[in-house]
């Protein structure tokens, strides 16, 4: 068999590896989005870089607790999670210089504290009312004081 036929079945196989990867991602999404409350959301990652570390994801509400899934993984499970009661919000800002383009179009920046660090995560506006209901929702008996 000469070389370019092995090339070719090279290339071919990369290609339908590439074509089953993307189907693969479409299906995850679909399974991850099957009962609502996905939406768009990044989150910094390395927060010591200025305008670095942020990657894109999608975020789930289940429960009490904000999911956080890698958007370009296969993995079925959330990658971060963030309880409702450790969330507290503290603002909003526009993406700096290159957060632009490491970002969905159209999204804020928003900064969280929990009980261990700062949390910076980046939605659309809607998204961020969504967001801010559900931290607003918590069940009774909670704590509303808490600093």
């Amino acid at each position: 068999m000469p070389v370019w036929q092995w090339l070719l079945d090279a290339a071919g196989l990369l290609l339908l590896l590439v074509l089953l990867y993307g189907v693969a991602l479409i299906v995850r999404r679909r399974v991850l989005s099957r009962h609502g409350g996905t939406f768009e959301l990044s989150h910094r990652v390395r927060p010591d870089r200025v305008g670095r570390g942020w990657l894109l994801g999608l975020g789930r509400y289940s429960g009490e607790t904000l999911e956080w899934f890698r958007i370009f993984s296969l993995s079925p499970r959330p990658k971060r999670t963030w309880q409702r009661d450790m969330l507290d919000y503290v603002g909003r800002r526009e993406p700096d210089g290159t957060e632009e383009m490491s970002l969905y179009p159209g999204h804020v920046v928003i900064v969280c504290h929990t009980r261990a660090d700062e949390v910076e995560l980046a939605m659309s506006p809607a998204s961020l009312t969504g967001f801010q209901a559900w931290l607003e929702a918590r069940p009774p008996g909670t704590d509303w004081t808490r600093g």
